[in-house]
């Protein structure tokens, strides 16, 4: 079961969304998108909660005010840091996160701590959680499904692109090859290689009686 939220403080707004438990989670971790940012408490237990970006979007093009939401609903969503000011939460790509085989279900590190971001939660914001939780609903997920579907059709969006650039390139390649043609076509008639039918005969008109 997977929990959306909608952001509206940006327009349109954005969906975050968190597995119930750690199992969620634990799949959440394997059939993540690429697009998808990663939220957790920083030195604390808590969700698992996600932001996917748009096409062509990066991490630091997020806005701050859904960078706080999404901190907010991290933190509230966890046992220990919901009851504890001044608390930093840590966000990352997807693709960042790193699961070896001796972690417990539901943990994870990271590929490169470079690429881990930080953003500091001072308190709980009740009005901003209040507001998330009133756009709240659950959703059963098949992770695996979702992520072969979005892994086809990327291949598929390459494929027609590499079909579009070929056909250009093929258009083009004509394209020159007609010029060129042209080129060679004009050159054969241009007035220096031209010669009237009477020069070079050795032979005046008035001879020809």
């Amino acid at each position: 079961m997977v929990l959306f939220f909608e952001s509206d403080v940006v327009q349109p707004p954005v969906t975050l969304f968190m597995g119930v438990d750690k199992y969620e989670n634990e799949d959440l971790i394997k059939w993540g998108w690429p697009e998808d940012v990663w939220f957790h408490v920083d030195k604390f237990s808590s969700a698992h909660v996600y932001l996917r970006l748009q096409y062509g979007q990066t991490i630091d093009d997020i806005p701050a005010a859904v960078l706080e939401d999404a901190a907010q609903l991290v933190k509230a969503n966890s046992i220990e840091g919901n009851k504890v000011n001044d608390v930093d939460v840590v966000y990352t790509m997807w693709s960042n996160l790193k699961k070896t085989p001796g972690m417990d279900v539901g943990q994870v590190g990271f590929h490169k701590e470079s690429e881990v971001r930080k953003i500091h939660v001072s308190k709980r914001i009740k009005t901003s959680l209040n507001r998330l939780n009133k756009t709240k609903r659950s959703e059963e997920v098949n992770f695996q499904a979702e992520r072969e579907r979005r892994d086809r059709s990327e291949r598929e969006d390459k494929k027609k692109l590499l079909r579009e650039q070929k056909e250009k390139e093929k258009a083009e390649e004509k394209k020159r090859q007609e010029e060129a043609e042209m080129r060679s076509y004009n050159s054969l008639f241009s007035s220096a290689n031209m010669t009237s039918n009477t020069e070079g005969t050795g032979y005046d008109s008035d001879d020809f009686m």
